[in-house]
């Protein structure tokens, strides 16, 4: 039955597809393809419903279904594992399938390797690399920082030396999200340390699996290891997978960064769910059951009413922002300057949510059963509020420092100058570095 129905929205795949055709069309799809508890939950109670009922294992069984489907990427051309479908097509079928709950399983690869892809990649990369990404049958990572290179990451100084039809990579790469999970990556190396640093960089495609990558966890502060360092030693890339030109690797991870900053930019983005926490939603029941139980500091007073709704009207119009956002990305174009623009805003806004859900605990929120010499049992014990909490002390860190983005948007959107730079122009080898 469910390859009927993927049969059955190829026939309707096309830019000559009318929104009503495409809704209609996916309406009977949903019907037919998700299992009846997801979507009996979906068509009572949401979203919300949807996480009670269905577990992420199962999720994850059933998503072959919708990863062949086209629905995960409906503005893509069909060969690329799209419907090749409007931009007001897609936006009227996502308000239909978000009641569902259908998260991409591979937003790494969607978000940054795609718009590579879209905007320097060959046609035979696009056939090749963004069916198996839409259907995450291939996981992705990106390896851009680097331990001597966050903030400056044009200082980065991995190694891809040419051998042959091939590239040998040698180097360091930190706080890669999904490392342990990659079949590929998006990966940065020096090419030509002879000349200005923005200049000698490449872009590559890395297959992770493979002698000369050891992947090893980073912990943090909540205890979990989300984050990994990444060793290369002698890993190597055929050449038909260097997006772009040798040397103009820079210019093609503007692509990736743009969709990084996406990411991570809060509410309707699309993206992994690192930025981490309680939905204001969330937040808005705890200070509700706080007054049901007759402790102070809930719902009943003012001024806690006056805080959180203050967050839920943001949160609303950044979701807006967002999913202009994404419906750039949905028909194959990188995201634009909106992008900087959500990310500083998203980090600071989930930063206050998450403040106030663990403020609302009380006491609460202090201490916890656990051991601490034991992390993995210390952060099981942790209040989610807690761990939401500590875990957006990141947001403004990740995906490009505030202090960062800001610099892009005095730059590229206001057209401010640039800061001064007393090395600009000279070889990379002659930089100095810490």
């Amino acid at each position: 039955m469910p390859e009927q129905d993927d049969a059955e929205l190829a026939e309707h795949a096309g830019p000559q597809t009318s929104p009503d055709e495409a809704v209609a069309v996916v309406r009977d799809w949903l019907a037919r393809s998700v299992p009846p508890a997801w979507r009996e939950a979906a068509e009572r109670g949401g979203p919300t419903a949807v996480r009670i009922v269905r577990t992420a294992e199962e999720y994850r069984e059933w998503y072959p279904v919708y990863g062949r489907s086209g629905l995960v990427a409906p503005g893509w051309d069909v060969d690329y594992g799209g419907l090749a479908w409007g931009r007001e097509t897609v936006r009227a079928v996502e308000g239909v399938t978000s009641r569902y709950h259908l998260p991409r399983l591979n937003p790494l690869g969607l978000n940054l390797a795609a718009p590579a892809l879209f905007a320097h990649g060959s046609e035979q990369q696009r056939k090749r690399f963004l069916p198996p990404i839409v259907r995450a049958d291939e996981i992705w990572c990106q390896l851009f920082s680097e331990p001597g290179s966050g903030s400056d990451l044009a200082s980065l100084s991995t190694r891809a030396e040419p051998d042959g039809d091939e590239w040998v990579i040698t180097g360091q790469k930190v706080w890669t999200t999904w490392a342990d999970r990659a079949d590929f990556a998006v990966l940065l190396a020096r090419t030509d340390p002879d000349r200005p640093k923005h200049q000698g960089i490449t872009y590559f495609l890395l297959q992770m699996r493979q002698p000369g990558v050891e992947v090893r966890p980073l912990r943090h502060i909540g205890g979990e290891a989300e984050f990994f360092q990444v060793f290369i030693d002698g890993a190597r890339i055929p050449d038909s997978q260097r997006v772009g030109e040798v040397g103009s690797g820079w210019r093609v991870a503007q692509a990736t960064l743009s969709g990084e900053r996406q990411m991570v930019s809060g509410a309707g983005s699309g993206g992994v769910d690192r930025i981490g926490g309680a939905s204001t939603a969330h937040v808005i029941r705890l200070a509700r059951q706080r007054t049901a139980d007759g402790r102070p500091g809930g719902w009943s007073e003012p001024a806690v009413r006056d805080r959180l709704v203050r967050l839920w009207c943001e949160e609303q119009v950044r979701a807006w922002t967002n999913q202009r956002v994404r419906a750039r990305i949905a028909s194959g174009r990188p995201p634009g300057p909106e992008s900087s623009i959500g990310k500083v805003h998203g980090a600071d806004l989930n930063q206050r949510v998450q403040a106030a859900a663990a403020d609302l605990l009380g006491a609460g929120g202090m201490a916890w059963p656990g051991d601490p010499a034991d992390p993995d049992d210390y952060a099981a014990s942790m209040p989610a509020e807690v761990r939401g909490m500590l875990r957006s002390r990141a947001n403004t860190i990740e995906g490009g420092t505030t202090e960062v983005n800001k610099n892009v948007l005095a730059e590229r959107v206001l057209g401010l100058p640039k800061d001064v730079d007393p090395w600009r122009g000279q070889p990379w080898r002659d930089l100095p570095r810490g």
